[in-house]
């Protein structure tokens, strides 16, 4: 706990503190945002914003993830170290995105494809390495099997495991980048998700299988760092949010909004709940599938649902102001991460009785039930008390 609370105090200082001179050198390099002229024709007044704000979240992120593990002496892991390089990774791929709208002057940037491929490339060798650097209890940073609240059903083998990253990856990091279309928009409700990787972290760590085998236990490589690396995320969008709320002072640009969604999408994929993510986004789920649907009835029917995707910018055009939409949108992200914790508890919550746990007499004693390890999987680990925790030092 102590490591979470340092690093994210670290990493919101620095964004605080550092925005302010990123702003000011920005904006001598006229290095500001190129505003399409077919969008919201209110946003044309933010033409000449400070951009590539997402270059001060990612720095804050890995000092105070340094700095919190230095000051506290407890050793980085990783699983930490591997969500780092996901977020980083696709921070740079964001950061060519940026350099393109600003150096070159075109306002869309990276071509589709190019884009697709750096995502692609940086989740392929996450992916791959994550299936990697087994601890000493034969835990990877990610499994093979698909996961909800926990594993489940049979491992779908590596290649499979690394096609199902590459979506997450890609689904998730352009889930936020289409969210970051309004000042604070992204980074409150990316805020909200990482405040409840902290909590998942935390529980998965106080019911680790490594220190208690029970039937809920979480079969999780590295809980705690999880928690560490959701922290200092956490803490690094306050501090910027500082400068990012309405009406904004710079913007995070694809640098940030991929960086982010790639944090989120390694999150899920080291506390093994892949699945739950679409619960605990699901403000991005609902934009990016209001693009989706836009385009799908337009390539159809050559009609709109909406007056303009992703669906932030309708709310735009029907008269709401940016600040309304802003802060409802937080708020529906909010009752989705509820909503998902919630669930996430509940699965954990030992059952009372079950068909195999029967009374064998007068003294009420019943027959235990017999636990694999991990738990949901065959093994042929023995089953008994467990060895004292070792401090890890991967």
């Amino acid at each position: 706990m102590k490591t979470i609370l340092l690093s994210g105090a670290i990493s919101m200082i620095v964004a605080l503190l550092g925005t302010r001179p990123t702003i000011t050198v920005l904006r001598k390099r006229k290095l500001g945002q190129q505003i399409r002229t077919d969008g919201p024709q209110a946003h044309l007044g933010k033409s000449g914003t400070p951009t590539m704000g997402g270059i001060v979240i990612i720095i804050a992120t890995l000092l105070g993830y340094a700095l919190g593990h230095w000051l506290t002496g407890d050793p980085m892991t990783a699983s930490g170290v591997l969500v780092l390089f996901l977020m980083t990774g696709l921070g740079f791929v964001g950061f060519l995105d940026d350099f393109i709208k600003l150096f070159m002057r075109r306002s869309l940037g990276l071509r589709s494809g190019a884009k697709l491929l750096g995502q692609a490339t940086v989740g392929v060798i996450f992916a791959v390495l994550a299936i990697h650097f087994p601890d000493g209890y034969d835990l990877t940073p990610a499994s093979t099997h698909l996961s909800f609240l926990a594993d489940f059903g049979v491992s779908i083998g590596a290649v499979l495991f690394v096609v199902w990253v590459l979506i997450m990856v890609t689904a998730t990091s352009n889930g936020v980048n289409l969210t970051d279309g309004l000042d604070g928009l992204a980074t409150g409700a990316s805020i909200l998700v990482l405040a409840a990787y902290v909590i998942i972290g935390n529980w998965q760590l106080r019911n680790d299988c490594t220190t208690a085998l029970a039937p809920n236990c979480y079969d999780v490589r590295d809980p705690l760092d999880a928690a560490v690396v959701a922290g200092a995320v956490m803490g690094a969008c306050f501090g910027f949010l500082w400068w990012n709320a309405p009406p904004a002072k710079i913007f995070m640009g694809d640098t940030g909004s991929l960086a982010l969604g790639g944090a989120l999408a390694g999150l899920a994929i080291v506390t093994r709940t892949d699945l739950l993510l679409l619960l605990l986004g699901g403000l991005f789920v609902i934009i990016t599938m209001s693009v989706v649907i836009q385009v799908g009835s337009y390539k159809m029917r050559r009609k709109r649902v909406f007056k303009m995707a992703p669906l932030q910018h309708h709310f735009e055009l029907v008269g709401w102001a940016e600040t309304t939409i802003v802060v409802r949108f937080w708020l529906i992200a909010g009752m989705f991460v509820a909503l998902g914790l919630g669930i996430f508890y509940v699965g954990w919550f030992p059952k009372l009785s079950t068909g195999r746990e029967r009374s064998t007499g007068a003294g009420g004693q019943g027959k235990q039930r017999a636990l694999s390890w991990p738990p949901g999987r065959r093994s042929g680990r023995p089953a008994g008390p467990r060895p004292a925790r070792c401090r890890r030092t991967s």
